[in-house]
């Protein structure tokens, strides 16, 4: 339908509207129209996907001159997908209404994993080995080499794409993963560097956070974006965390032995050079005189990872004189692993900050803080030079050189942890040397600055208010939205006493009591006999999750629900998880149903819905805190109280309620879906932890469903399968309305105008 939104003509691709949508839509307009970024909390499953696309694309056929590019970036390759595939039917809706007016190009963007097809190398395992088969067939040097030796093997996408020049380009219209595949496969070109080459051209582009965050790969990828795009963070709860990823580095001894390794190879191949072709490295030398680390701008073929830091902390200056000559360049970095293999000796845990990390490197090894800063880009430029294209294999010196460029770079915002083993497990050596990044605003800054408009949206967002602290900005829009439904499908208790009312918790010093566990393994018994389909168990950790199922199969509780239904586990290895997950589905489907039990801040709780049958009730054991003897959490929570005035417990619970109820919101995505969820822990009790909950939770947790036992929470649970067995009216009536029609946006617009 079309309708109008203050004074923009709005584009939606179905009949009606849900409420929340179309104050998602006023707000976002808002928050574009005042050119300044936004939060924006909207609950799963009221289609936040698409109102967010049919309100920025609406925006851009309006302003054509204005905002010409929206990034939407998401978590993982399956949320890219849906994207795209929500963007297509808009699109279709927008052409039939508009004609070609409304053609746009849209398109995702992924590793070379994810979209080579050149049969050798797309079967490589890892995505390092296909970025280094892909180095290995297209690199400059490689195909200067092959005009004279025919015998030296070329990728045939990427030549022909490459004999096409500027009319290698892509028509309008949406393009899936698989689309660029057919596309790259049916045209004989690369589709990996058209999507890179078509990114600039593009109206909509979806890709990682990694594209814009991690400077490793924004430098390469996003350096060409315009002020004017819109970027949107989509299911972006997790941010702070991805940010702090971006710019910390760990050091184990596996690194600095391979980094040896790469140094010895580094060094046998400029012995090859001198021999050969000594003209190269003076060439080289002569450039960095100059203050060029880098040879220009280079080939899209031949670009590796950029620099770790932030675009304007990179150096515009020359290379210092003590490593221009890649021999001097590579006795500092031998220095510098000498360095960090005595500190990886430490037998006690050690903590510092950067700058007095650095004083040490320079007493014990003369090499000063400049150098450092150089390390990355020294180190890029002789593997230019030395034409070196196996990638792959020099990953553990790029690290090293990444460590040493970040703690020259910063001062402030980092600490370095040096841990001799686990705490966890403290008879297994396993020195660790930690940069940490402690403060998230530092790989968003550069965003927030150079676009106009940030979009941060997500279902849990809550306490909403502490974002904009975390990630030191201000937004013009902060809002959260209510879920409005025909009828109460949603159900939160929260239990904290079994049946024999002893209380319920997974607190350190009751998680391993008897009278706990069986309380825990009662409630799940109750509940697998009493509700139809899928039940989903999220743990606090995996060791936690190992030791109570094990109890349960002690105690004989774990075989008495098997008599009801099966059991899946979720575990570390992605492929058995997988299977599990499949099997699971497939007991729901067959009407056997199946419990699966799975661990708060593990992959599935992050990306994988139990909708529908497939989850008819979730229970969260516990409330999922961080490790909180963790060194680097430790000093994160220091420099969050030194700096921002965040209190140590308030973003432990903030963190740990957004964790558990990311897992709790898994059971519902549609209004015509049903679920209960049951927060087992007395703690949820407290007005504090409960409070921080979303509100589209939180206005549906009923007082007369906290400080429930085992049997009441049944009780409540089998009143509410009866009530959702009864038919209701979807569309909803009088004050209930659920769906908006486009007479019902007329009438507000006209209230609208009216001044109501």
């Amino acid at each position: 339908m079309k309708f109008k939104i203050e004074d923009l003509t709005v584009y939606f691709p179905y009949e009606y509207i849900y409420p929340e949508q179309h104050q998602y839509m006023l707000e976002l307009k808002r928050a574009l129209d005042a050119k300044g970024h936004c939060l924006l909390e909207m609950p799963t499953g009221t289609g936040k996907t698409i109102t967010l696309l049919s309100l920025i694309t609406s925006y851009q056929l309006a302003h054509p001159t204005g905002s010409n590019k929206l990034i939407y970036c998401t978590r993982t390759v399956h949320e890219m997908e849906k994207v795209l595939d929500e963007l297509r039917t808009l699109q279709a809706y927008q052409e039939k209404e508009l004609g070609k007016a409304a053609k746009i190009l849209a398109l995702g963007l992924s590793s070379r994993k994810n979209l080579c097809i050149h049969p050798k190398v797309s079967a490589e395992g890892s995505r390092e080995s296909v970025d280094a088969g892909c180095r290995k067939l297209t690199a400059s040097w490689v195909r200067a080499s092959a005009v004279d030796n025919l015998d030296i093997e070329l990728c045939p996408f990427f030549e022909t794409y490459e004999k096409q020049g500027a009319e290698a380009l892509l028509p309008s219209g949406v393009y899936t993963l698989q689309d660029l595949r057919s596309y790259g496969k049916q045209k004989g070109w690369c589709p990996y560097f058209l999507a890179r080459h078509m990114i600039q051209f593009a109206n909509v582009v979806v890709y990682n956070y990694q594209y814009l965050l991690d400077p490793k790969v924004s430098g390469i990828i996003s350096k060409e974006m315009q002020k004017e795009c819109v970027v949107v963070f989509d299911e972006a709860h997790n941010i702070d965390n991805v940010c702090i990823e971006a710019l910390s580095v760990n050091i184990r001894q596996q690194t600095v032995d391979g980094a040896s390794r790469n140094l010895s190879k580094i060094s046998q191949t400029i012995q090859k050079f001198k021999a050969t072709d000594a003209n190269r490295l003076r060439q080289e030398y002569n450039r960095l005189v100059d203050g060029l680390a880098q040879q220009g701008n280079l080939r899209a073929s031949d670009t590796w990872l950029s620099n770790p830091t932030l675009p304007d902390d990179i150096l515009k200056e020359a290379v210092p004189g003590s490593i221009r000559r890649a021999e001097h360049f590579l006795d500092v970095l031998k220095r510098l692993l000498d360095y960090l293999k005595h500190r990886l000796k430490a037998d006690k845990v050690e903590s510092e900050g950067p700058t007095s990390f650095v004083m040490s490197l320079n007493t014990q090894t003369l090499i000063d803080q400049k150098t450092l800063k150089f390390c990355h880009d020294r180190l890029h430029s002789l593997l230019l030079t030395l034409e070196i294209t196996d990638t792959d294999e020099f990953l553990h010196i790029q690290t090293v050189c990444n460590f040493a460029t970040l703690v020259g770079t910063y001062s402030r915002g980092f600490a370095i942890i040096i841990e001799p083993y686990d705490e966890r497990m403290p008879h297994i050596p396993d020195p660790v040397l930690q940069l940490s990044c402690l403060d998230a605003s530092l790989a968003i800054k550069p965003v927030f600055e150079r676009f106009q408009s940030v979009v941060i949206t997500s279902g849990t967002l809550s306490p909403i208010d502490l974002y904009p602290k975390l990630l030191n900005f201000n937004p013009v829009i902060i809002q959260s939205f209510a879920m409005s439904l025909t009828r109460d499908c949603l159900c939160p208790m929260v239990l904290t006493r079994g049946s024999d009312q002893l209380p319920v918790s997974t607190k350190f010093d009751m998680r391993s009591d008897p009278g706990v566990v069986r309380n825990y393994g009662r409630l799940l018994l109750e509940m697998v006999a009493a509700v139809p389909d899928g039940v989903v168990c999220f743990f606090v950790s995996y060791s936690y999750m190992d030791g109570i199922v094990n109890s349960w199969n002690e105690m004989g509780i774990l075989q008495e629900i098997m008599q009801h239904k099966l059991v899946f586990i979720e575990t570390q290895d992605v492929v058995e998880t997988t299977l599990a997950l499949d099997n699971y589905r497939r007991a729901c489907d067959c009407g056997r149903g199946a419990v699966f039990f799975s661990v708060a801040r593990g992959k599935v709780a992050e990306g994988i819905d139990f909708d529908r049958h497939y989850g008819r009730l979730v229970i969260m054991y516990g409330v999922p805190f961080q490790y909180t003897l963790s060194r680097i959490l430790i000093a994160r929570l220091e420099y969050l109280r030194d700096t921002f005035q965040i209190k140590e417990g308030d973003f432990l619970t903030f963190d740990a309620v957004r964790q558990a109820a990311q897992c709790v919101g898994r059971v519902i995505r549609s209004k015509s879906d049903y679920g209960m969820m049951i927060f087992a822990d007395k703690r949820y009790n407290r007005h504090d932890k409960r409070s921080k909950l979303p509100g589209w939770i939180l206005a549906h947790l009923k007082d007369a469903h906290l400080n429930l036992s085992t049997d009441m929470s049944l009780h409540i649970v089998r009143e509410f399968l009866r009530r959702m067995a009864q038919p209701y009216e979807k569309s909803g009536t009088g004050t209930r309305k659920t769906l908006l029609s486009q007479s019902d946006l007329a009438e507000i617009e006209t209230q609208a105008n009216a001044g109501f």
